[in-house]
């Protein structure tokens, strides 16, 4: 059957008059637009490029030879304020760091991971420490190979859906119920004290791409209020694949995941894995939501 089909794609080709060797040859790019909210702030605003909502950070970049697109979120870890330090920091110095590599084009876009490992170094190494901890989940599309590379430590990620179904996801990393795996830095004497994990420690996969899937990263704020298949049905409305229908899709994805993060009776994701953990909860989870949303589309 599968030769069939493909006899059957070679024969439209060569009757519209485009040979199999140029559309092999078409790179892929990436459309991409993002939204965010914190909890403290419930006002979705739009991501053109970088931006801090709460304690998330996130960025959307490409490389100095438009090689590579990448998405990227980092979630800071809340906990910091309790000793006097902004949870935002250290999410944002991190991204920052991030994005400046990938415009350097510094970077080997099939390796996610060293964009993490090389940015969470230089955070090290500043004479004036950045404390603080955070998730973070890197997504990098090698236009040339059509496929995308991922890197994600903790509990953010990245789905991609095609045809209303997920056909790829990033793993959740968690040492124990709602204590995901972080980059942190600690107090001067205080390392071995402090929740910390290696970059080389972040689930990375690979994927092949197709025309018109729709890729998502995002920090728990929508994955501990929005299931699979609600986020799915979700971005079933999006109507056309212009940067203005898909910015508006990320902002609805927003605001959907903000208003059931505060509805008591519902059993959201994130309640459904505390009763899998013995603990007896129910409604959303209010939190910091950032989406990244983008749309994979031939560079013409």
């Amino acid at each position: 059957m599968q030769s069939v089909v493909t006899y059957g794609r070679l024969f439209v080709r060569a009757l519209s008059g485009i040979s199999v060797a140029e559309v092999s040859s078409k790179h892929f790019r990436l459309i991409s637009a993002g939204c965010g909210l914190s909890k403290d702030k419930p006002s979705p605003a739009a991501i053109t490029q970088r931006s801090v909502h709460g304690d998330d950070a996130s960025f959307i970049a490409s490389n100095v030879s438009k090689a590579s697109d990448v998405l990227g979120v980092a979630d800071g870890v809340g906990g910091w304020r309790t000793y006097g330090v902004d949870p935002s920091l250290f999410s944002s110095s991190l991204m920052r760091t991030c994005e400046r590599l990938v415009e350097q084009g510094t970077f080997n876009p099939q390796f996610p991971v060293e964009i993490i490992a090389t940015s969470y170094d230089e955070l090290l190494e500043n004479k004036v420490p950045v404390l603080g901890s955070s998730t973070v989940c890197i997504v990098v599309l090698d236009r040339k190979n059509r496929r995308i590379y991922t890197a994600n430590l903790g509990d953010s990620g990245c789905l991609v859906v095609r045809e209303g179904q997920v056909v790829h996801r990033s793993e959740e990393q968690q040492h124990y119920f709602n204590t995901p795996f972080q980059l942190a830095m600690a107090p001067p004497g205080q390392d071995g004290l402090v929740l910390s994990d290696s970059p080389l420690s972040a689930d990375s996969t690979s994927f092949n791409v197709e025309e018109g899937d729709l890729i998502v990263v995002a920090t728990d704020g929508l994955f501990d209020n929005l299931s699979d298949e609600l986020i799915c049905k979700e971005l079933s409305n999006l109507k056309d694949r212009r940067y203005e229908s898909i910015q508006k899709l990320a902002h609805s994805l927003v605001e959907k995941a903000h208003l059931l993060s505060h509805d008591p009776d519902y059993l959201s994701p994130f309640a459904e894995h505390a009763r899998a953990n013995g603990i007896d909860v129910r409604g959303g989870k209010p939190d910091d939501i950032t989406i990244l949303l983008a749309t994979v589309e031939l560079n013409d």
